[in-house]
C-alpha cells in the first residue's frame, strides 16, 4: 500500500505522521515544491519510527512526481492556508491552479489511484478535479465532513459533559462556515438522542460553534489547524486502504442524490478499497433539508468562479 501526500506543510506532515503511526501502509511519499522541505519532514518523521513503533517507510521529494508512481491513494493538501479573517472561498484563485496541476501530475504517474482532496475551498476543488481528470467519480473524494463531524462531536461532548467516546454525530453539506449542516436530529449519546439531554437552544449553540470551528482555530493560531485535519485525512485513507466499509461524510459528485446534481458536497458515504462504494441516504428534517439546499447554492456559487 503506497500513499502519496502532496504538500508537506502542517496538514500534510500531520497526515503522513498519523498514517505511518497506524502502520497499515508500506510507504508514504511526501512531496512539496519547496526545495528540501519534504525530504526534511520525511527524515524527521522516520527518526520517530523506532520511538513510535512503526515500519512504514516515509520518503520526501521536491516536485518529482515520478517518486509518486503507482500510488494507491493520493492526498492533495497543497495550496495556501487560511489566515485570520479569510474565508475558504477566498483561496479559490490561487488554489485552483495548484490543484489542477497537482491532480494531473498524480494521475499521470498513478492512473489507478484514488484522490483525496483537502485543499480549500474543498468542495469546489473536488469538483475541479472531477472536471479536469478522467478518473471515475468514486475515486475522487473531498475531505471536509470527517473533520467537521469530529469538531461537532467535540462540541457535543463539551455541552453534555460526557466522554467523547459516548458521543456520535455527523456534519453534511458544504465545508464552509455557512454551508455546514450539523445533523443534531441524528446526534446521540450512547444511542440516546442528545435532545434528551440538551435544550434546543444549547443544541443550536453547539451547531453554531461547530460551523466556525475552523475559523475559531485560525484566529487563535494565526493559520489553519493541522492536527485534526491530518487525523481526519488519515481516517479516510485507512478506511480505503484496509477496505473497512466505514461511513464518513465526504464531498462527492452528486447525480440526483439528496435532490442535487452536478456539484460536490458532503454526504454520508461508505468507504472501501474502491473508494466511495455507496452514497448513504439519510432522512433529513425539514430544517436540515432547507439548510442543505442553502449550502448547495453556496457551493454552486463558488463553483461558478472556476476557470477550467
Amino acid at each position: 500500500m503506497k500513499v502519496t501526500v502532496v504538500g508537506a506543510g502542517a496538514v500534510g506532515a500531520s497526515c503522513a505522521e498519523y498514517i505511518a503511526m497506524k502502520n497499515f501502509a508500506s510507504e508514504v511519499v511526501l512531496l512539496d515544491i519547496k526545495e528540501g522541505y519534504a525530504e526534511g519532514k520525511a527524515m524527521d518523521l522516520m527518526q520517530t519510527a523506532s520511538l513510535n513503533g512503526f515500519d512504514t517507510k516515509i520518503t520526501g521529494s521536491t516536485s518529482d512526481y515520478s517518486k509518486t508512481a503507482n500510488s494507491d491513494i493520493c492526498v492533495i493538501t497543497s495550496g495556501i492556508p487560511r489566515k485570520p479573517g479569510m474565508t475558504r472561498e477566498e483561496l479559490i484563485g490561487i488554489n485552483a491552479g495548484i490543484v489542477k496541476s497537482v491532480s494531473a501530475s498524480l494521475v499521470e504517474h498513478s492512473p489507478n489511484t484514488i484522490l483525496i482532496v483537502v485543499s480549500n475551498p474543498m468542495d469546489t476543488m473536488t469538483y475541479l478535479v472531477h472536471k479536469t481528470t478522467d478518473l471515475p467519480k468514486h475515486r475522487i473524494i473531498g475531505m471536509g465532513g470527517a473533520l467537521d463531524s469530529a469538531r461537532f462531536k467535540y462540541r457535543l461532548a463539551e455541552a453534555l459533559e460526557a466522554p467523547i467516546s459516548d458521543v456520535d454525530g455527523m456534519v453534511i453539506g458544504g465545508h464552509s462556515d455557512k454551508g455546514m449542516v450539523p445533523l443534531t436530529s441524528h446526534a446521540t449519546r450512547n444511542s440516546i438522542k442528545v435532545s434528551e439531554f440538551l435544550s434546543e437552544e444549547r443544541l443550536e449553540q453547539v451547531a453554531a460553534d461547530t460551523k466556525v470551528g475552523g475559523a475559531t482555530l485560525t484566529k487563535l493560531l494565526g493559520t489553519s489547524a493541522w492536527y485534526a485535519p491530518g487525523a481526519a485525512v488519515s481516517g479516510l485513507v485507512q478506511a480505503i486502504a484496509c477496505d473497512q466499509k466505514k461511513i464518513y461524510p465526504c464531498s462527492t459528485l452528486l447525480d440526483g442524490e439528496y435532490g442535487l446534481s452536478d456539484l460536490c458536497i458532503g454526504v454520508p458515504v461508505i468507504l472501501g478499497r474502491n473508494g466511495i462504494e455507496k452514497i448513504v441516504d439519510v432522512p433529513l428534517s425539514d430544517a436540515e433539508k432547507a439548510h442543505m439546499a442553502e449550502s448547495a447554492e453556496g457551493v454552486q456559487k463558488t463553483n461558478g468562479l472556476l476557470e477550467f
